[in-house]
């Protein structure tokens, strides 16, 4: 008998949409194959009903450390980044170990009931006491056989501009971070910003670690770090362990250098992470009008063939005071923001918090639907990933290493239309053994 079985699902970007049953022991996927009507034995039998099985979700950018700190001890009330950043700092010296581990835990929650399995942290290293660090590190193996999180030692206030700003991130590789952070646009020069993507890249190269920068997170066009960045990573092979957060600034470069970028990123291999809910907030609020959006050039570099990931960033912070943990929340928005709308645009999207979003994490086969690979996934009730993001619809089920960690029953709103009584259900109603649709059977 195994140990759980999902029976008749149709996996997302599969060109056949027959429905399969998967199998699941020992955290692994065992065998995926048509769907049956006499199904093996299994200790746990969910009836997907056509509905469509997932990859989770991945988080390629959030910070754990800052979130629900909004309001804390103030409020960032111009709305800017560097307001924020002030805010934070004034609440940095209140944080404890139980204070970081309680909040970061509470939105690992959230995440997970929305089907985020994998999480990239950046958390702010520009501390002595690297105190949320060591507090992430512990959540890291707290939360490990649910989600699997990424650690960046993230140097809020710089590397090159803080006091002992190097040695901070040399003591957070050597503590156990997972990828080296830097914010060259806030360092004090733009030579203190070059010699800070310099340091990070040594400081991965050297303890064999991934590479995530802020990079460009300013509405300034001559703000240019993320080519320094792509040139380090190709000329010491990291290529796609690099990648380049938020680069804000490209929605102000002119189309000449844009070009030339196109081709550096394309070469570089490097990955790109686009933050539109906290982007979209905070970018523009030195503008009149027009203002800009702030975001990179998500629609150009997907042509030329640059990866990209959707990110969270920020949740109810001194950055953002709103956020849910809902990455299917962010597909939508990112699809209006980068206007990426065409229904093979929109599926797009819906890879950018999924595969696109893993294969800037690294995370190669640990992730995917395939025999021998960890039973990580969900179910989505929806007819496509257009859907998924048309509707915003939340899992059903969630299951992480072969286990079933959240599940969300259907809710259903009475409708009191006249002359009729009609049931709204928040799912699709999938076809049913007839052919029909729901649009064919009159529901709204």
């Amino acid at each position: 008998m195994i140990d759980l079985l999902i029976r008749s699902a149709r996996i997302a970007g599969s060109p056949d949409s027959a429905p399969v049953d998967l199998q699941v022991d020992r955290g692994v996927i065992l065998e995926i194959g048509p769907a049956s009507s006499d199904p093996v034995p299994a200790r746990t039998i969910i009836e997907a009903r056509g509905a469509l099985l997932s990859a989770p979700y991945v988080e390629p950018h959030i910070h754990l450390d800052t979130a629900l700190t909004a309001g804390e001890p103030r409020w960032n009330v111009s709305g800017t980044l560097w307001e924020g950043i002030a805010c934070w700092s004034e609440r940095k010296a209140l944080l404890s170990r139980k204070d970081v581990i309680d909040r970061a835990e509470e939105i690992l929650r959230w995440q997970v009931a929305n089907g985020v399995l994998f999480v990239r942290s950046h958390v702010d290293v520009t501390d002595p006491k690297l105190e949320a660090l060591d507090a992430l590190l512990e959540v890291r193996d707290r939360v490990k056989e649910v989600v699997e999180l990424q650690i960046v030692a993230f140097p809020q206030e710089g590397i090159c501009s803080f006091p002992d700003g190097e040695k901070l991130i040399e003591e957070a590789a050597q503590r156990g971070a997972d990828v080296v952070g830097a914010i060259p646009h806030f360092e004090d020069t733009r030579e203190d910003g070059v010699r800070s993507v310099e340091i990070a890249i040594d400081v991965a190269v050297r303890h064999g670690l991934m590479v995530d920068a802020h990079c460009d997170e300013i509405d300034d066009e001559q703000s240019r770090f993320i080519e320094v960045l792509a040139t380090q990573a190709l000329r010491t092979g990291l290529r796609e362990r690099v990648t380049a957060s938020h680069a804000t600034a490209m929605g102000s470069y002119n189309a000449a250098y844009s070009y030339k970028l196109q081709r550096l990123l394309q070469r570089s291999g490097i990955n790109l992470v686009c933050n539109p809910l906290v982007n979209l907030h905070l970018q523009g609020r030195f503008d009149g009008y027009p203002k800009r959006r702030g975001l990179l050039q998500a629609k150009e570099m997907l042509g030329a063939g640059v990866n990209i990931a959707f990110g969270h960033d920020d949740i109810m912070d001194p950055w953002y005071p709103l956020g849910t943990g809902n990455s299917i929340q962010v597909a939508l928005v990112g699809a209006h923001a980068t206007q990426l709308t065409a229904p093979s645009e929109v599926e797009e999207c819906f890879r950018m918090v999924t595969d696109r979003a893993a294969a800037a994490l690294c995370l190669g086969e640990r992730y995917g639907i395939a025999r021998g690979r960890p039973a990580n996934f969900m179910l989505l009730p929806a007819l496509s990933p257009f859907d998924a993001v048309r509707r915003q619809v939340r899992p059903s089920h969630v299951v992480a290493h072969g286990r079933l960690v959240a599940s969300a029953p259907p809710a259903a709103t009475k409708l009191d239309w006249p002359g009729r009584d009609t049931e709204l259900v928040d799912h699709i109603r999938l076809r049913d053994a007839a052919g029909a649709t729901w649009r064919d059977r009159g529901d709204v």
